[in-house]
């Protein structure tokens, strides 16, 4: 099968296209053929070497994990889904690549009116905004302050925290700030005097904290909510001097495959949305590093493995 493959750590240069052995299901594991597959920013942290205490990773490495596909073998005792099947979820394998295996209860069945790029953007994105979510504890009547709010994990933490009934201030450029009002958040432009805008949008104050940016908010976000508590950032290794929480993650939990199929119905109705900003072909998949390493994406880059017609478009 076709993978991408990085040999050593490095730049975007270090990623490859080539072939590799196929890879089958064990037992409760499906095989997938992969149609899309989400590009997010762990995937150059991990390719530079700069996750290994999180993410330690034995090399050749295969990067990703998110993906939408159909179905094309199953494991001992697997049931559900079954051959044919089109899902959408996270993957034990890297999903760069035309094939993934997956956790055969860890998956969702991709709804009618969700597309594949759509549905690829929707695993990573929604579980890391729930998971940061009830690590704070947000709940209705509380100011959650977002940075990086207008990325593909921050446009699912407004709407999830919206709909839990919280007010969302959300940092982002101002040229994404008309997107971030249609989520339902409340933008300001983060930089300098960002402690003085959060304020005069939220004089109730800030009750949690919630850094998807990881560009040097936490000083301003200990001095808006007074102390290190209820502060959890997913994006700024330097979290431990300033005191505040930094999730990485366990993996896959017990309940993914359903709270994964009642994200994804709310997104084939419109009900949640994680936009896509780009897709590449597979081979391309430095160019979509690149472009993710930028930290100007809004919404989600994705990577459409095989022969697909629409491979590399850009969408409006």
């Amino acid at each position: 099968m076709e993978a991408i493959v990085y040999e050593e750590f490095g730049g975007p240069e270090v990623l490859r296209l080539t072939r590799v052995d196929d890879v089958h299901p064990g037992p409760g594991q499906i095989r997938v053929a992969v149609r899309a597959a989400g590009v997010n920013p762990v995937d150059y942290k991990i390719r530079n070497g700069w996750m290994e205490a999180a993410f330690p990773t034995p090399l050749p490495a295969t990067p990703g994990s998110e993906f939408a596909g159909v179905v094309d073998e199953t494991g001992e005792g697997v049931t559900e889904p079954a051959v044919g099947d089109e899902v959408l979820g996270r993957s034990v394998t890297g999903a760069y690549a035309t094939y993934v295996l997956a956790d055969a209860a860890a998956v969702a069945r991709r709804p009618e009116g969700l597309g594949w790029e759509e549905a690829a953007a929707l695993p990573v994105a929604t579980a890391t905004a729930a998971r940061v979510l009830d690590e704070l504890a947000v709940s209705a009547g509380e100011t959650l302050l977002l940075h990086g709010a207008a990325g593909a994990v921050g446009s699912a933490a407004v709407q999830l925290a919206t709909a839990r009934g919280a007010t969302v201030i959300g940092t982002a450029s101002p040229a994404n700030h008309d997107h971030l009002r249609v989520l339902g958040a409340v933008p300001v432009a983060y930089g300098e005097g960002l402690v003085e805008r959060v304020r005069a949008a939220a004089p109730q104050g800030v009750d949690a904290v919630f850094d998807a940016a990881g560009k040097g908010a936490l000083a301003d976000s200990v001095e808006l909510r007074g102390g290190t508590d209820r502060i959890v950032t997913i994006a700024d290794a330097d979290a431990a001097t300033y005191g505040v929480a930094f999730s990485a993650g366990a993996g896959v939990s017990a309940n993914e495959g359903e709270r994964l199929a009642q994200h994804a119905a709310l997104a084939a109705v419109g009900e949640l949305r994680i936009p896509v900003a780009q897709t590449f072909a597979l081979r391309d998949a430095a160019r979509a590093q690149e472009l993710s390493e930028t930290g100007h994406v809004r919404g989600k880059l994705v990577l459409l493995p095989g022969e697909h017609p629409d491979n590399g478009r850009r969408l409006p």
